[in-house]
């Protein structure tokens, strides 16, 4: 991902990146039920870096499981690339816990961009105080081993019924996160950066007393002029 994407991608909103991805006809590419822990009032974003659990088999899943350094999830907290951001396919199941406080603390000292998993996090209310942006269903007790088998690392995965494919970028908010395909992200961001300072001019007009009609979307040339004059006065 270019270092221009990324900074255009830490300023705007998922609600306005969904809006762009469905003028491309991706409807779907909201993680469902997914939230942070913890609001930080800034993006997450980077490429994913995928991990994916199957329902626990139990002559396998026993404790001494971690004590295996090439154990799936230990592997992923070890070797998911600074910048990145960790993806976990925990089956829509937060009833075990995908990770806990100490491995997401190393994820942080090893400089990754965020976690997300459709499961839930044990010690989340530890986990909310990180710096590191996370995101899970709920706060979740057991470990993982108890339903949960980490089975694959940088495969395709499925996180809150979206598809996510190794180096899809993720954005995430204080709402919520979103998948958009490595190769859009370009164009989606210069797109999204322009509805963000089209929507900021908008919300101003409309708190001045400014009826939506013609407004939003943009229907009349007046309100096109006002546009443009409030970005130049404005640097937008």
């Amino acid at each position: 991902m270019k270092t221009e994407t990324h900074g255009k991608l830490m300023q705007v909103s998922v609600a306005t990146l969904a809006t762009a991805l469905f003028k491309r006809g991706l409807r779907g590419q909201t993680i469902q039920d997914v939230r942070p822990v913890k609001p930080k009032g800034r993006n997450m974003v980077g490429p994913a870096f995928t991990l994916r659990y199957i329902p626990a088999r139990e002559d396998l899943n026993q404790l001494a499981a971690f004590r295996n350094p090439d154990h799936p999830q230990r592997k992923a907290v070890e070797t998911c690339p600074p910048g990145s951001v960790l993806i976990m396919d925990s089956r829509k199941d937060p009833r075990a816990a995908s990770a806990g406080d100490i491995l997401v603390t190393r994820l942080q000292m090893r400089g990754v961009a965020g976690v997300v998993t459709d499961g839930g996090f044990r010690d989340a209310m530890r986990i909310g105080e990180l710096e590191i942006p996370a995101y899970h269903n709920r706060p979740s007790s057991p470990t993982n081993l108890t339903l949960h088998q980490a089975i694959e690392l940088e495969g395709p995965i499925g996180c809150g019924d979206v598809g996510v494919f190794p180096g899809d970028i993720l954005v995430g908010d204080d709402d919520s996160v979103i998948v958009i395909p490595q190769h859009l992200a370009d164009e989606v961001a210069d797109e999204a950066v322009e509805m963000t300072a089209y929507e900021d001019f908008v919300v101003e007009e409309v708190r001045a007393g400014k009826s939506i009609t013609g407004l939003y979307p943009p229907t009349n040339d007046a309100s096109l002029a006002a546009f443009e004059l409030w970005r130049k006065a404005n640097g937008r």
